[in-house]
């Protein structure tokens, strides 16, 4: 009866976690030290900084409570400054403890700290009202850091004035609970269902408030499935969320699409923005669960707000472990603040080319016949894709880097075909292993002690889908690099360089776990309690694997890792995606502020699963889907195993024409996001933004999600209601934009009724851009390399445009060492430029360069009369002719130069007679 008996409680476990129920989960009541945070009133606090002075280039000093209190120790407070405009606050306990405080590892950029403002005086300062001075230090050009002494607080000003950008406790809130011996009586634990948390150190909460000055909405803090700007969950007329948005990564099965309730990641980041100010940015380092409370207007009664501070936004921030490791932001614009902070985090990797292209995923693809069917059928229905993905049933009993070798017995060749067509494989690797004796990594694992200890100190022992499974502990960086090499060819037997890897279940998901994750107390590297570090967990995870497929290919491919927890850093090794969501309108909604929200967190390479995870989209919803999904910066198709099949050729002739052309629309943008990508892996700045990070002097664009922009020139605005025959529109800015089906010029600054069409979702491209397409289609992208570029020039009022095109070889490194094109196109005065924007190639060590060329130039908004141009060198004259805005379909008679056949990596010039 063993067996059985297992197998039905793992269906009962696997069951009981498929849909979301509420009361699974904790709310803030349920959780102590979210409770304890919420019910302190304003000007709690009592801290005040003593013995401040600069030690190492850096402000320290010592906060004592006010009044003598023989259990409180002082906390050591350490202010640094590095450059562009980022400010260090960190406060821990003395050293002198039951054991060291958890702070989170290979999150913080080494470049970053060698930027580091060596502070070598104080200046000493009188705020009003207070009996004791402040200490000023310079933190940029126009900024200075402050240390108000009594009462305690930090903030960031414009310097030589009052006017705040950011502060830490200005409403008296800060609240450090400091370890403790456990003694006889103390009764730490907490229950939670049927689970006993043991709580060996006690409660080590800390929290406090954090006030953004100048705004008008505060964004960020990813995972949750919400609108954009972030609606206050504190106050007298708060009614829709009354519980703080919560950090702590679970395998949440359909997820509600309007909730605070935290999801798969966790990035303790936000950024506000508005009209009087422009953006400010603050990241607290802490891999613990964290609530966090937007305050709205008149959450405290007694509080005075003066006239300077109409436009101030408080929130608090509450987390059960860790120290106080914040970062402050001071912009002042949006992608300032982005940069700003993936300086501290990291810059996206650069992707691979194929990766950026259209996926088709499913859970799961049966057999190999299944794959070559699957493959097959993109073909015959002329469908460009660039990577077939393999869920857990492809593994041997759900045993990872294994093969079912009935259902797929030659793993190499069926690779090596789809490679023939120029494309990928990924298959799923996830952190638990099935604890079985004759399973090599099991054994090995076992024998070596690499797994994550449960409270007494033995193997945790959880179950999840292989039944009963253990989890590396890959906060040791021996560990990390033991997993590492199992990604090698040699280890992962059946795997080929085509293939990549996705990264499933890393919150880590324990079906028979406390809110279906690993319990608080488990035991991790150097006596860390997973309490400490579960929302790193599955950083640490995806990071083994991007430097294992990094190690596969010594150093020369770009890894591809998907993973679905993620972490402050996460950008650095590899892309994202939304989870398991579900064939519901409103699921597609609520996708595009889910994406825009990681986006703006440093995850720029991120997507929702086209069509909805669980359940069966019905057909305009999927085709709907589609037409969003081109613009994602992640675009994969992906369902569960108990839907119908969806792949785009099973809906009948018309619908499988509307998702192809979706598709196409991405391919042919394939040569501008991959530019993109590129600004991304150099700035930080996002794929997707919201409106206003293009328009941050735009109030209306402020709180506006429904639409966003792929880069600076084009503008998506989603159908989210089914039988829609009309949408408002709201176009930023003072400039036109140009449809991207009909040409049609559109006015900007206005709200547009626009009439829906089955065949797109309305789209447009901001006059004054030059955006590059590729307008032959091909099976995926690799068949495209050698293909003539399209470019289409977008005249705004002052008959000027310009735009950039970047090009590597798509897969390796050499573009650190130079190897790349990159170009500027400028269009002003009747002549169109194209130079290079990149470094001289002298002390480049490598070269790239490629013979395509220009077949196509469209002109949008060109004043009339214009019939020939001059290109030059060459002394050569062409037509300007009427043209299709696309090759295929014919849609649309634009003014056009054909074939003008300059050669993209080359100086040129085209005057329009």
């Amino acid at each position: 009866m063993r067996g059985p008996s297992l197998v039905l409680l793992l269906l009962l476990l696997v069951t009981s976690a498929y849909s979301w129920k509420k009361e699974e989960f904790r709310n803030c009541n349920q959780t102590p030290f979210c409770k304890r945070a919420r019910s302190r009133t304003t000007g709690s606090c009592n801290l005040r900084a003593t013995d401040v002075s600069i030690s190492d280039g850096n402000l320290i000093a010592k906060l004592v409570p006010k009044e003598e209190n023989p259990e409180s120790k002082p906390l050591l407070l350490t202010l640094s400054v590095y450059q562009d405009g980022v400010m260090r606050l960190k406060i821990d306990e003395d050293q002198n403890n039951p054991k060291k405080r958890f702070e989170v590892p290979e999150v913080i950029e080494e470049d970053f700290l060698n930027t580091k403002l060596w502070l070598t005086r104080l200046e000493e300062e009188q705020i009003d009202g207070d009996s004791s001075s402040s200490s000023v230090v310079y933190l940029s050009d126009g900024y200075e850091g402050v240390l108000r002494h009594d009462p305690f607080e930090i903030f960031a000003r414009e310097k030589g004035s009052e006017k705040r950008v950011l502060s830490i406790n200005s409403n008296g809130l800060f609240d450090f609970e400091q370890l403790r011996e456990k003694k006889e009586g103390d009764d730490w634990e907490e229950r939670f269902r049927s689970h006993t948390d043991t709580r060996p150190y006690g409660p080590q909460s800390i929290s406090f408030d954090v006030s953004f000055y100048g705004a008008d909405f505060v964004y960020g803090i990813p995972e949750h499935a919400t609108s954009l700007a972030l609606k206050p969950t504190r106050g007298p007329n708060v009614e829709e969320y009354t519980e703080p948005y919560r950090l702590f990564n679970l395998d949440v099965f359909e997820y509600l699409h309007e909730s605070p309730f935290g999801l798969y990641g966790s990035i303790p980041f936000m950024i506000s923005h508005g009209k009087a100010r422009g953006s400010s940015g603050f990241f607290w380092l802490n891999a613990a669960e964290m609530q966090i409370d937007v305050l709205g207007s008149g959450w405290n009664s007694n509080e005075i707000m003066l006239p300077s501070d109409k436009h101030r936004i408080d929130t608090l921030w509450m987390s059960e472990a860790g120290v106080v490791d914040t970062f402050f932001f001071i912009g002042p614009g949006p992608k300032d603040v982005v940069r700003q902070y993936t300086s501290v985090t990291g810059r996206p990797s650069m992707p691979q080319l194929f990766a950026t292209a259209y996926h088709q995923c499913r859970w799961n693809y049966r057999d190999e016949e299944d794959v070559y069917n699957v493959d097959s059928k993109f073909d015959e229905h002329d469908i460009p894709y660039d990577v077939l993905w393999l869920d857990i049933e492809h593994t041997d009993g759900k045993k990872y880097f294994t093969w079912d070798r009935v259902l797929f017995p030659n793993p190499e060749e069926m690779q090596n075909k789809l490679a023939a067509k120029g494309r990928h494989m990924v298959t799923i690797v996830d952190p638990h292993i099935k604890r079985d004796e004759s399973y090599h990594i099991h054994k090995e694992a076992s024998e070596k002690g690499y797994y994550v200890k449960d409270a007494t100190g033995k193997d945790y022992d959880g179950w999840c889908w292989p039944g009963s499974s253990s989890y590396t502990d890959l906060l040791n960086p021996e560990i990390r690099s033991w997993w590492s090499d199992k990604f090698s060819l040699d280890s992962y037997v059946g795997s080929t360089k085509y293939l990549y890897i996705w990264n499933d279940m890393n919150e880590p998901s324990v079906f028979n776990g406390p809110e279906v994750t690993m319990p608080r107390d488990a035991l991790h590297h150097g006596g860390a309690e997973h309490r400490e570090l579960h929302n790193s967990y599955g950083y640490y995870f995806q990071m083994a694997t991007s430097n294992g497929l990094l190690k596969r290919g010594d150093g020369k491919d770009r890894p591809f890792v998907l993973g679905r927890a993620f972490f402050a850093g996460s950008q650095r090794y590899g892309a994202i995606w939304t989870g398991d969501n579900t064939a519901e309108w409103e699921h597609l909604r609520v996708s595009v502020p889910m994406v825009l929200t990681l986006s703006i967190s440093g995850i720029v390479f991120s997507g929702a699963d086209v069509g909805g995870f669980f359940g069966n989209p019905e057909t305009e919803l999927l085709v709907r889907w589609y037409q969003v999904g081109a613009y994602y910066p992640f675009f994969r198709g992906h369902a569960h195993h108990d839907t119908k099949r969806r792949e785009p050729w099973l809906f009948g002739e018309r619908n499988t024409q509307l998702m192809r052309e979706a598709i196409h629309v991405r391919y042919m943008y394939l040569p501008y996001f991959y530019t993109l990508f590129r600004e991304a892996n150099s700035s930080g700045t996002p794929i997707a933004r919201p409106l206003w990070m293009e328009f941050p002097g735009d109030e209306k664009s402020f709180s506006n999600d429904e639409a966003f922009m792929v880069g600076n020139g084009l503008l998506v605005q989603g159908i989210y209601t089914e039988r829609a025959k009309h949408v408002s529109v709201y176009l930023p800015g003072e400039e036109s934009w140009y449809d991207l089906r009909s040409a049609s010029a559109y006015k900007g600054g206005y709200t547009h009724k626009y009439e829906v069409s089955e065949d797109s979702v309305p789209s447009f491209q901001r006059a004054g851009t030059i955006i590059p397409r590729k307008d032959r289609l091909r099976r995926s992208s690799t068949q495209m390399e050698n293909d003539p570029y399209t470019l289409v020039i977008a005249l705004n009022s002052s008959q000027a445009a310009e735009g950039e095109l970047y090009i590597d070889d798509g897969k390796s490194f050499e573009f650190k060492q130079g190897a790349f094109i990159h170009r500027r196109f400028t269009f002003s005065n009747g002549k169109l430029i194209s130079s290079n924007a990149a470094p001289s190639t002298a002390g480049r060590s490598s070269i790239f360069s490629s013979e395509c060329t220009v077949e196509r130039i469209v002109l949008l908004g060109l004043s009339p009369g214009s019939k020939t141009a001059l290109i030059e060198p060459g002394n050569k004259k062409v037509e300007i002719e009427l043209g299709p805005l696309f090759i295929q379909g014919n849609r649309g008679s634009v003014l056009t130069i054909r074939k003008p056949n300059v050669r993209i990596t080359d100086d040129w010039s085209i005057q329009i007679l």
